[in-house]
């Protein structure tokens, strides 16, 4: 049995519809009610918990042997680094002492030790507590996901404006979340004492400049890219509905990628799935 935690965002949801494809036997877990019909209907069992309630999801843990950890994103509206520390305990709980035999954990390039990192802070400490539990664990780093600009998408449509904050030309590793979902596929099959470090990223880099070109390929529309300085980060973000902590926290995390301060994969998994096939699939 594999447990899909987040089998009902981006990459779970693409994990768990490729583990049914293959015949594998799956619980997807989730805290969303409403969606309980459909993957029952595609042939999943259907775990309804809250990540926080931690006997709740050590008795979802004891009923398989294989877990897909993805610790959920909080709101951007929450102190995200204090709410994503919270569920990371919480399954971190969960997994001491169960039945789980082999954990496949997504974490993400740059992740790294430090405060004020967001995300990057919080996914090294979930890839060193895994270490420390004396089970097989298997990481992977996962580039800048392309869904991030999904959210830009009826923005990008209605205005012919795409807003980011890196600059236009900058190129930075980018995957599709179908592309981490296929390769975690893999690892979840694989038996239980293979494991290690995979960092996974697509055909090749992209540009914000790059990403309006898509959209406006897939559009037929003329699409601009608007850019905000440095200096405007913070206050931008706020504007669009992040807390400060939040705001700081996706800053730095920018910083850190815009620097390239962290070890760039050597030999990276590279997915198949191009920027304009992703974009394309957003509308279609």
């Amino acid at each position: 049995m594999h447990i899909i935690l987040g089998g009902t965002g981006n990459i779970g949801s693409a994990l768990a519809g490729t583990l049914i494809d293959l015949g594998e036997v799956v619980t997807v877990v989730s805290h969303d009610e409403k969606k309980r019909t459909e993957w029952e209907e595609r042939g999943a069992k259907f775990a309804l918990v809250d990540v926080l309630d931690v006997p709740a999801l050590k008795d979802v843990f004891n009923t398989g042997e294989r877990l897909f950890l993805l610790n959920p994103p909080a709101m951007p509206s929450s102190d995200t680094v204090v709410e994503e520390a919270k569920s990371l305990a919480a399954i971190l709980a969960a997994l001491a002492g169960s039945r789980i035999q082999k954990v496949v954990a997504e974490s993400t390039y740059g992740a790294q030790p430090g405060k004020g990192l967001g995300d990057l802070g919080v996914l090294y400490g979930m890839e060193q507590a895994l270490a420390g539990m004396k089970r097989p664990v298997s990481i992977i780093r996962g580039a800048y996901y392309m869904s991030n600009w999904a959210f830009a998408a009826d923005v990008v449509k209605n205005s012919g404006q795409l807003s980011t904050l890196y600059p236009a030309d900058f190129k930075l590793p980018m995957v599709s979340p179908r592309d981490i979902a296929e390769f975690a596929a893999g690892l979840m099959m694989q038996p239980v004492g293979q494991t290690g470090l995979y960092e996974v990223e697509g055909p090749e880099k992209y540009s914000p400049r790059d990403v309006a070109g898509a959209f406006a390929q897939v559009l037929g529309r003329k699409v601009d890219v608007v850019s905000t300085p440095k200096e405007k980060w913070v206050e931008s973000l706020q504007e669009s509905g992040f807390s400060l902590a939040a705001a700081k926290s996706m800053a730095a995390m920018t910083e850190v990628t815009l620097a390239e301060s962290y070890d760039a994969p050597v030999n990276p998994v590279r997915g198949k799935t191009t920027l304009v096939q992703f974009i394309s699939g957003l509308f279609h």
